[in-house]
């Protein structure tokens, strides 16, 4: 099921790209980020209350680590689509998408450091090809 969500971020990804750079033009990157999270959180919260995600949620209940490292992922989430949308505005869409998704090299490493998921010869295999198609793509 899992390769099913990932999928489905996939196109949805695809999608923030190629709506994104559309929404642009002559707009603030800071004013669309700003605008792209209210929507998002007013639709997640829509759709918590629908399938009642809410029942029985406590703030308290998550741990002080917890916190630390959710507030953390949101600061760096809200980096990551504020410099997107610089990126989308400024550049064409299949390079920044690209670029963007070099993330996934970092964290194929950083997984192994922090969590000891197996670096494999077949992971770092694919880290070198996933960074030599973004350079074959990148630069034409």
């Amino acid at each position: 099921m899992w390769m099913l969500y990932a999928g489905g971020s996939a196109v949805a990804a695809a999608l923030v790209a190629i709506f994104g750079k559309m929404g642009l033009s002559g707009v603030d990157p800071t004013q669309a980020t700003i605008v792209r999270g209210v929507v998002m959180a007013l639709v997640l919260v829509a759709g918590g209350l629908v399938f009642g995600k809410f029942a029985g949620f406590s703030i308290g209940a998550l741990g002080g680590r917890a916190w630390v490292f959710i507030l953390l992922s949101a600061l760096a989430g809200a980096a990551s689509w504020l410099l997107y949308f610089f990126a989308l505005q400024a550049g064409p869409a299949s390079a920044v998408a690209v670029i963007d998704k070099m993330s996934v090299a970092l964290v194929i490493f950083l997984a192994a450091a922090f969590f000891g998921e197996a670096l494999t010869t077949r992971s770092v295999l694919g880290v070198v090809l996933t960074i030599a198609g973004a350079v074959l793509i990148v630069f034409k």
